[in-house]
């Protein structure tokens, strides 16, 4: 039996319109009810503040899943691309261009991909399911369920509120759409 997941980006923060790698912060713009998400049988979201509010905003009952957190990214968190790649060009190329790699000591993309990878795959069998989470995230799951070579996380652009379906199930999923969000 076949699945469907939609994947929500949170709505936007102070670090989304600034280019800054995120903290735990809020929501910079309320969130209104808009989005239709058909029949929903599991709605599940990251634990990061942005995502509670973006479930709250959208009238939607959810529960934290953990491995739907945000990208770690360690001792670069709450600072922007631009000063990052200022002070530490070499560690931001080799960011960009090794997925194993994780100069900031946090997750690498190898890290994120897989845990996101797990969650995918022991998702239940023909579930419609809603998770609210971050870019990291939906890039992750996108690139997972394509079979995509993992340098690929970086040619996705995630807008916030913008909505990733899937269909299929563990090990058998497609992109079915993406509706675009708050570019």
């Amino acid at each position: 039996m076949s699945g469907r997941l939609v994947l929500v980006c949170h709505g936007a923060t102070a670090a989304t319109r600034g280019v800054v790698f995120p903290r735990d912060e809020p929501l910079s713009v309320e969130v209104g009810r808009g989005a239709d998400l058909g029949r929903v049988d599991l709605v599940v979201r990251g634990p990061e503040t942005r995502c509670a509010q973006t479930a709250a905003g959208l009238g939607l009952d959810a529960v934290v899943d953990e491995r739907l957190r945000d990208a770690d990214h360690g001792q670069w968190r709450g600072r922007a691309l631009d000063e990052v790649a200022a002070g530490e060009p070499e560690a931001v190329t080799r960011w960009l261009t090794d997925p194993s790699a994780a100069p900031h000591g946090g997750e690498s993309v190898l890290t994120v991909l897989g845990r996101v990878g797990d969650w995918l795959d022991e998702h239940p069998a023909g579930a419609r399911t809603v998770a609210i989470t971050s870019p990291s995230v939906v890039r992750a799951a996108l690139v997972h369920a394509i079979g995509a070579d993992p340098a690929a996380f970086w040619r996705v652009d995630v807008a916030p509120l913008s909505r990733t379906v899937l269909r299929g199930g563990p090990g058998r999923w497609s992109l079915r759409w993406i509706v675009p969000g708050d570019a």
